[in-house]
């Protein structure tokens, strides 16, 4: 893969490669995932894609928020590589595996909180919110949990039940849990509430005490409060800090287990190792997953040891803590705490400024939000009634890739910039480029 001149695109999109692909696709391929766009990947390297028929993309998904590292980092490839022809499977299950001990320790170092703490290993994002949910029952022996609005912790039965971003992801697969009450996250460029930050006193945390409690649900049954510290697929909702501080005061006043969903945000993605940092929040379980691997399927759910109480037999995976997918776990912190988590938060400084400055001058964009590479715009119609503008917010995401720019949309509107860690200044500017040239288009063209 040439590094010089990209992106590079020099066939009609999908190529014709990418077309013999995915004519199959439909033939094999279960239709319930969702794709944004036909790219059909060949390779990767650092910040580029390579597809089918050798058209080069600069990637600002990093995998959907996994590949932190960039692609195929040489140290990640060294370590998995050796790991490799050395051991390549041994359930954690029923053996010990010295790699998952030490990650675990290493996990136990860098989580929030001086405490001493345990770990779950899983595979995916859902994976380590199913542990959650259950270990947080296990451990109160309460029933009901509390979630937000436009949240996604995954889509297995337990983690489907948290999650409220589409309606897609429910339909048809009712009854779910039940002891699970959503309410309101504070998204304030839309407040649930019609208020605004100067005036509204974190009325979506004190309905939970006010409201909730003592009307509908005693807090002496409530297990736990999941909470994405930013909200991942349903639109990179950064709260403000009063929020957090409000939340966590509620769960330490009622015994209520405040659970961290870190699974998009967390492993450097922020600017600090994990989101709860910028707010102070040392949260009693937290989930891991996407970053935690540079790539390769490993998700750990966090708790102190008080917490993580249940007996053996009560929950465990065969191949969570994959011997491989922990060393290159090792790998991707020690990478992390080296240089690519101050980047992150440097890169994510100069770009929200440049998005705040087209805002300034594109009226289609209502809102620019974020913390370090997990950044977001929220495309309108008219910014006085922020009138949700899908249509040309997926348009403008279509002209990207056509562009050789990979981005993802979230949210009702919303189009998310989660590139690599590893990010230069220059590639900065090349997406930023490129994505003014889609704004302006998708403008002339209304």
């Amino acid at each position: 893969m040439s590094l010089k001149n990209y992106p590079r695109i020099h066939t009609k999109l999908p190529g014709p490669n990418a077309i013999q692909y995915l004519e199959k696709e439909t033939q094999f391929i279960s239709p319930s995932s969702t794709k944004g766009y036909p790219l059909v990947v060949k390779s990767a390297k650092g910040m580029l894609v390579e597809d089918v028929d050798n058209n080069i993309f600069l990637d600002f998904t990093a995998g959907v928020a996994v590949c932190n590292t960039g692609h195929n980092h040489d140290e990640v490839i060294s370590s998995i590589t050796g790991q490799a022809g050395t051991l390549l499977h041994m359930s954690g299950a029923d053996f010990y595996n010295p790699l998952q001990i030490l990650l675990a320790e290493k996990l136990s170092v860098i989580c929030p909180g001086s405490h001493t703490k345990k770990v779950f290993f899983g595979n995916s994002g859902a994976e380590s919110v199913e542990a959650a949910f259950k270990l947080a029952r296990y451990h109160t022996r309460r029933n009901i949990v509390i979630a937000f609005y436009n949240a996604f912790h995954g889509r297995t039965m337990g983690a489907l039940s948290l999650t409220a971003s589409k309606l897609n992801q429910r339909r048809h697969f009712l009854p779910l849990i039940s002891e699970v009450i959503h309410i309101p996250y504070a998204y304030c460029y839309r407040c649930h509430y019609g208020l605004t930050p100067n005036n509204c006193h974190m009325a979506c945390v004190t309905w939970i005490r006010e409201e909730l409690f003592k009307t509908k649900v005693s807090p002496d049954d409530v297990a736990a409060i999941f909470v994405e510290i930013i909200q991942g697929e349903g639109g990179y909702i950064v709260p403000p800090k009063e929020f957090h501080t409000a939340l966590y005061q509620l769960t330490r006043d009622y015994d209520i287990l405040y659970v961290a969903d870190e699974v998009q945000s967390g492993m450097g993605r922020t600017g600090k190792m994990f989101a709860s940092e910028h707010f102070d929040i040392i949260p009693d379980i937290i989930t891991l997953a996407k970053g935690i691997a540079s790539g390769l399927p490993l998700s750990a759910t966090v708790a102190s040891e008080k917490i993580m109480d249940w007996i053996p037999g009560s929950h465990a995976s065969t191949f969570g803590g994959n011997p491989v997918s922990c060393q290159a776990a090792l790998t991707t912190i020690k990478l992390l705490e080296e240089g690519l988590i101050d980047n992150a938060a440097r890169q994510g400084a100069y770009i929200i400024n440049e998005l705040k400055r087209l805002e300034r001058t594109y009226p289609i964009i209502g809102d620019v939000r974020g913390l370090g590479l997990m950044l977001a715009i929220e495309i309108v119609k008219d910014k006085e009634t922020k009138e949700y503008a899908i249509e040309e917010r997926d348009r403008i995401v279509q002209k990207a890739f056509l562009k050789g720019l990979l981005l993802l949309t979230c949210g009702r509107s919303a189009i998310r910039f989660c590139p690599p860690l590893i990010l230069s200044k220059n590639d900065a500017d090349i997406a930023l480029s490129l994505f003014e040239e889609c704004l302006k288009e998708t403008i002339e063209s209304r």
